[in-house]
């Protein structure tokens, strides 16, 4: 008898056991109003190659209760998109090979679904691309340049590169007016050509951040900064009178000038979020930064913190790409507290895990429980159906 209502109570407890599991796990899946997926242009998927491969995302967004895509419209100089303005080879080759424009495709479907559709779009990076049309057009004038005249791309190993490490990527230079009217046309012509795409998705809105990073221009002589593209030094020398290859002299002058750098990316963000919300008030604006909020603003002048206390976009994704579980919570409890007038979302590293499928549920779990405004994982290859076992 003893024996029986012990295996009751047993029984019972993991009942309820399970309950609280099932409950829990749950409240955390439905902890964040967003999830997303970053869907690149150089994913195996091939998404947008084939009929089938649209109706496969589709159905894999919703199997992991994903509501929102960060489609990569416009990658090194090249459109993914149907452009009149860019070069869209790219483009073609899948239309060609789907025999339709599964990009108008993917739009339709994953509006019938309550999907969001977002346009990524690389903002000031090239990538290793040195044939894209703006440099055909303008030179190598319209890139930014470190503080010993050279790109950012690696063309030449010097004494110097021993000791840090460059992004290796062409990276266009934010303080030159002709980069402006570059940008803001491709983006104009995005949001025009595209009615049902829910915003845009800024990535590479930023100078290039080397490893390892100085916090700013006075300390040049111990690692790299750009900002020393010939157009940007040109507008600081005629607003300052300063040069700032050769005459700043003290800590005022320096501080000075990474704050133009810094002016420059904050202006560009802020024209292009004038110019969607001039057409739209309801697109919105996000971008993927650099999630410690010291070296996006000291190293990449990229001051995210900044755009979301003014509301110039709507939120930021941080790329917290990282094994480190200790490390992802520093990150999300100090981000949190720089929403401002806008969001935090929380980007994380799939492809770092995806063989770890615990690590991620571990950290996922962790990120969720501090209620980010929205959860987004980089990339899609790597959604396992393991992962996603655990995301339902």
């Amino acid at each position: 008898m003893k024996k029986k209502i012990l295996v009751l109570l047993l029984a019972g407890y993991l009942f309820s056991l399970s309950l609280v599991f099932a409950q829990n796990k749950e409240a955390l899946v439905n902890a964040c109003p967003a999830r997303g997926i970053w869907v690149s242009v150089f994913s195996n998927r091939k998404v947008l190659y084939t009929k089938d491969g649209v109706n496969n995302l589709i159905a894999l967004c919703k199997k992991a209760k994903i509501n929102e895509i960060y489609l990569q419209f416009f990658q090194s100089g090249n459109a993914y998109y149907d452009s009149k303005i860019c070069d869209k080879t790219k483009y073609d080759a899948m239309v060609k090979a789907a025999g339709m424009d599964t990009l108008d495709l993917l739009l339709r479907e994953a509006q019938e679904n309550n999907i969001k559709v977002f346009a990524w779009v690389n903002i000031l990076s090239l990538g290793k691309n040195d044939k894209a049309g703006i440099l055909k057009k303008y030179g190598s004038s319209i890139l930014t340049l470190d503080q010993y005249q050279r790109g950012s791309k690696t063309e030449s190993i010097t004494e110097l590169d021993k000791y840090y490490l460059r992004e290796d990527q062409i990276f266009l230079e934010p303080g030159d007016p002709r980069i402006e009217e570059y940008i803001l046309t491709i983006i104009n012509e995005i949001i025009n050509r595209y009615p049902l795409i829910s915003g845009v998705h800024l990535d590479y809105i930023r100078y290039p951040s080397p490893v390892p990073f100085v916090p700013g221009s006075r300390f040049k002589k111990f690692g790299l900064t750009y900002g020393y593209g010939p157009k940007n030094v040109e507008r600081f020398k005629d607003k300052t009178g300063l040069n700032p290859l050769d005459t700043l002299n003290n800590e005022d002058e320096y501080l000075a000038w990474d704050n133009w750098k810094r002016q420059q990316v904050t202006d560009l963000v802020r024209k292009i979020s004038n110019l969607v919300k001039v057409k739209s008030a309801d697109l919105v604006v996000s971008c993927a930064v650099i999630p410690l909020t010291e070296r996006a603003y000291a190293n990449a002048f990229q001051d995210w913190s900044a755009w979301l206390e003014e509301g110039i976009i709507d939120y930021v994704v941080l790329m917290s790409y990282t094994k480190d579980n200790q490390f992802a919570k520093e990150i999300v409890k100090s981000s949190l507290g720089h929403r401002g007038k806008g969001k935090v979302y929380i980007g994380i590293g799939l492809f770092l895990m995806k063989n770890s499928p615990d690590l991620f549920f571990n950290q996922y779990r962790m990120i969720a429980d501090f209620a980010p405004d929205g959860i987004v994982f980089f990339s899609i290859d790597d959604l396992t159906d393991q992962i996603i076992g655990y995301l339902n």
